[in-house]
């Protein structure tokens, strides 16, 4: 495998799985913003396993007043709901939702809940409106929030969030792993251990996914497309990388399911 692809991965692994602070405590947040505790940590369930380690260690960590997993049933649910009961038979997760499998999983391995789950939104999009909906019903304002997605998609999870939220709102993100692919005999291997992760050739195919989402484009989430998140800026060196490995994977990237789109009640 040429080592340009192993590079290349890496390059929009870093640009989507963003992260604003080192690490998930309270002296990161006063050295980085200033504060010692957001107002709200939210995990989102497209994640992998890892997610539910990061959200906990949050929650040990009291980096914020009030925690929320938002997640129905999307494109990642049936994997979360397998990974899970196959590391942890006790932890049944038939036909929950991803909010629910990581709150039953964080309660069984650390001893610690969220504050509230969001149970029905289906993908990225109204993740984030379902979310506002959920802190509004609630009485729950903001000016600070920690968001923590999958890291192939967490640049849009912000990106989405942004669209709705004022200026004055800080938005802090916090992939929920960091993962580095580097080539092994001849193929593609992560370079530590992630709790849950994808395969090699998933996690491409997410990656991938992200880039013509989010271009503002007439294709592209942003306002010049579906208006789905604010502007994104994608750099050159993204966009290199992301044609180089079109080349190799071809344009087989993650088409969104329509089956998981947000649905128009008619009154």
């Amino acid at each position: 495998m040429d080592c340009n692809v192993a590079e290349n991965i890496n390059i929009l692994a870093k640009f989507l799985g963003t992260r604003d602070i080192d690490a998930l405590n309270q002296e990161e947040l006063f050295n980085r913003y200033g504060i010692h505790q957001v107002d709200v940590m939210v995990l989102f369930g497209g994640s992998i396993l890892e997610g539910g380690d990061v959200l906990a260690s949050g929650i040990k960590n009291f980096v914020a007043k009030k925690y929320i997993i938002v997640g129905g049933a999307g494109h990642t649910t049936d994997t979360l709901r397998q990974v899970v009961h196959l590391e942890y038979p006790d932890i049944e997760t038939t036909d929950l939702s991803e909010a629910e499998i990581f709150q039953k999983y964080i309660k069984h391995v650390y001893g610690c809940m969220a504050d509230y789950l969001e149970t029905k939104s289906t993908n990225c999009g109204n993740n984030i409106t379902y979310l506002l909906d959920l802190l509004k019903e609630n009485n729950i304002s903001f000016k600070s929030i920690i968001l923590s997605q999958d890291a192939s998609m967490q640049r849009r999870m912000a990106a989405g969030l942004k669209k709705y939220v004022k200026e004055d709102v800080t938005i802090i993100n916090y992939a929920t792993y960091c993962a580095k692919v580097l080539n092994q005999d001849e193929d593609l291997a992560f370079e530590d251990n992630i709790h849950g992760m994808w395969s090699i050739n998933r996690y491409v195919n997410l990656l991938m996914g992200e880039i013509p989402r989010l271009s503002d484009d007439a294709n592209g989430y942003g306002p010049n497309g579906k208006n789905y998140i604010a502007h994104v800026d994608i750099p050159e060196n993204v966009m290199i990388a992301f044609e180089e490995l079109k080349l190799v994977f071809g344009s087989e990237t993650r088409e969104a399911n329509p089956l998981y789109a947000s649905k128009v009640i008619k009154k």
